[in-house]
């Protein structure tokens, strides 16, 4: 069946179309593991599952790569200001190489929890930083970059359709409100390539260059990185849709820059999640994390069923009420289809059906919709039982484990669970919550 999807590159929802037959690449921007993922950057990676599980169903093999930016993202997102990792570094008193690797574990384990395939390659800024240098050196040979105080720059005038992929032309591009404005830019839309360390900085993160000992831009790695695991151009990137003002802007000039074509035939962008109506915002307190929603018994599981409640493009909005809904709703489901019947034969129209709505630009309120009312219709539950099973393979949830298996406590939870009673008992509250988190991220609700 025809897979379709909006390219943000041309505003248009359009046939999909692989550069090799029967195969796709994609690249989706990961974490800067400076600090826990936020909710809303769950959102757009598991946006990157939901692609890479769509297209496997229709048969394609996927190759997904997803970065980990741990060096060279600076406050702001500008050119200038600390960089997030040794700004966090500072403030948990370790180095910065601890505090990525302390990040990226918990990154690692969450993606799990959230039942999310891990990408073929996770490739790391600070483990690629001969390929980032290699492509600057090529856009300074073609004469896209300039030296001033702080570092090599980009030089977007030379790009005679920069910032296309929204529409904003260079020169109504302009700095960061929460950074500087640095007075040696030729143009405000000019980003770094490559940032000088200042002396008596004390960085952690430095490497010697043949312009002077550095760190790279933000923007390089991706650019770098996706040219050697995937190939230029390859099929489809995706990010939030905050990354694609500058971030994917500056993607696109550095590939054209260096090899004259686009990195990506297909850009797909996310939206974002609101709190209560409003912004998501650590100033505000509401950049809720993973472990928040586990404090409240609410599983990883029941988020990824949440966030497809809204077609990825729009934004979704996140309350507590919303989330114990979604909650609610897949203990339902859970229950519902431990009396089915053993899986027997898939019901090719509810299959078809259910293609039809995820082919159509990832449309997960209508996957959802087909999924429910193929349960209420009149099929036998061992049909029921194997397409759904079928249409778990997008949706993720983990149903396998439920239908047609009466609920049985496994004894490692029991043991978690009679463990935790003693140190209720005990008044060992620290233990006890630590448990109850284990016992929950296994796929159980604790309610005492």
């Amino acid at each position: 069946m025809t897979i379709r999807l909006k390219n943000t590159a041309t505003k248009e929802i359009e046939e999909f179309t692989p550069i090799h037959t029967g195969k796709v690449g994609l690249y989706a921007c990961g974490p800067t593991v400076y600090s826990a993922p936020t909710i809303g950057n769950y959102r757009t990676f598991i946006l990157s599952d939901l692609v890479r599980r769509v297209f496997e169903l229709n048969g394609y093999e996927v190759r997904q790569v997803m970065n980990i930016t741990d060096v060279g993202h600076l406050v702001g997102d500008g050119n200038d200001g600390i960089d997030k990792l040794e700004q966090a570094a500072e403030k948990e008193g370790k180095n910065p190489w601890e505090i990525s690797e302390v990040y990226t574990d918990l990154f690692l384990k969450e993606i799990k929890l959230l039942n999310m395939k891990q990408p073929v390659a996770l490739p790391k800024a600070t483990e690629h930083i001969p390929e980032q240098i290699k492509m600057i050196q090529i856009l300074e040979e073609k004469g896209f970059t300039y030296r001033i105080s702080d570092g090599i720059y980009f030089d977007t005038s030379k790009l005679s359709d920069y910032g296309k992929l929204t529409g904003q032309k260079s020169e109504e591009k302009r700095e960061g409100a929460r950074v500087a404005v640095n007075p040696e830019k030729k143009h405000a839309s000019d980003f770094a390539l490559w940032k000088f360390s200042k002396e008596g900085e004390g960085r952690h993160m430095e490497w010697d260059s043949p312009w002077g000992i550095g760190f790279p831009g933000w923007h390089i790695e991706c650019s770098a990185m996706s040219e050697k695991y995937l190939d230029t151009p390859f099929d489809i990137h995706i990010g939030g849709e905050d990354l694609a003002p500058v971030h994917h802007t500056n993607e696109i000039a550095q590939t054209e820059g260096a090899y004259g074509h686009e990195p990506a035939n297909y850009w797909l962008h996310g939206g974002f999640v609101k709190i209560d109506g409003g912004k998501m915002s650590k100033s505000l307190g509401n950049a809720y994390i993973i472990s928040d929603l586990v404090d409240r018994n609410i599983t990883p599981l029941a988020y990824r069923y949440f966030t497809f409640q809204a077609h990825y493009r729009s934004p979704i909005n996140f309350t507590w009420e919303s989330i114990q809904a979604a909650q609610n709703a897949l203990d339902n489901l859970r229950e519902k289809v431990r009396g089915w019947d053993a899986p027997t034969e898939v019901s090719e129209k509810w299959i078809h059906a259910f293609l039809e709505a995820v082919n159509n630009d990832i449309d997960m309120p209508s996957a959802l919709a087909v999924m429910h009312e193929m349960i209420q219709s009149d099929i036998p539950s061992s049909t029921k039982s194997a397409t759904l099973l079928k249409m778990d393979e997008v949706l993720g949830l983990g149903l396998e484990a439920c239908i047609a298996q009466p609920l049985e406590i496994p004894s490692e939870i029991q043991a978690l669970i009679d463990e935790r009673s003693k140190a209720r008992n005990n008044k060992d509250w620290e233990t006890a919550d630590r448990l109850r988190d284990e016992i929950v991220a296994a796929g159980f609700k604790v309610q005492d």
